[in-house]
């Protein structure tokens, strides 16, 4: 499918798959997929493109500068079997962007109160690792990532930690589950010629000229932006794109 068929299609506001231009693909959440290998986990399917995420725990040392909180760190990992624009090898930019704009939402937001991740100041803290595996590539990764993110780390359930031993105990997991002081739900907006669209899938994601990533609270608020792509956009542009995202994401906090 050219990009000139796809800028007609959208200039008439029709798709091929006949959505809207705000319309998404059908949204599933799955939790608990890999309870044994994960303290927290889920899968996130958005059309053809499925997402899963496994939520695992460290005990670390903080940063000087933080002596009281515990972190997370974002990975993701794009398969080759998922689409064949992906590579083997060291981590591309893409996964390396995708892992970031996941990682900004949940950390501006302040989604996670990482004091509460401190066992003791200056010595010991959580560490929140949210892995993100791409099963298939239909397009719009960068939404089904950060939701499926979000649906793990509601699963995750932190485990025991022994004080005398200073060992984690996995097979014993606390009944409390992580608290989620925000839901960061990212939405991204595209643009194609002067016509806006979110979830392109595969096809339509190849005619992108520019998109934007917005993080967006329950009562609105951003928490964070991500710009891809060489087409530059207006301030005007940037507006009515994060105007769409605020109104689209009050549907996808819905899915979790």
């Amino acid at each position: 499918m050219n990009k000139q068929y796809i800028m007609d299609l959208l200039k008439k506001g029709k798709r091929a798959d006949n959505r809207g231009l705000e319309d998404y693909r059908e949204i599933t959440v799955e939790y608990g997929i890999s309870p044994k290998n994960a303290e927290g986990s889920a899968r996130v399917k958005i059309g053809e493109t499925e997402v899963v995420c496994g939520v695992k725990f460290e005990v670390g040392t903080p940063f000087p500068d933080k002596p009281d909180e515990g972190t997370i760190m974002v990975n993701a990992e794009l398969s080759p079997l998922s689409s064949p624009d992906f590579e083997t090898g060291p981590p591309r930019i893409d996964s390396i962007e995708l892992a970031r704009v996941v990682d900004r939402g949940i950390r501006e937001s302040k989604c996670l109160d990482f004091k509460k991740l401190c066992i003791k100041e200056g010595e010991k803290v959580w560490m929140v690792y949210i892995d993100l595996y791409s099963i298939n590539n239909g397009g719009n990764l960068f939404d089904a990532a950060s939701l499926v993110a979000l649906a793990a780390l509601k699963d995750a359930k932190l485990p025991k930690y022994d004080e005398k031993s200073e060992k984690i105990v996995y097979e014993e997991k606390l009944k409390t589950g992580l608290h989620l002081n925000e839901l960061p739900v990212e939405v991204t907006v595209c643009k194609v010629g002067e016509t806006f669209f979110v979830d392109p899938n595969f096809d339509e994601e190849d005619a992108v000229d520019a998109r934007l990533t917005v993080a967006v609270l329950e009562d609105g608020r951003i928490a964070a932006l991500q710009k891809g792509n060489i087409v530059a956009l207006t301030p005007e542009e940037i507006d009515h794109m994060v105007e769409m995202a605020q109104k689209i994401s009050s549907s996808l906090r819905l899915k979790l």
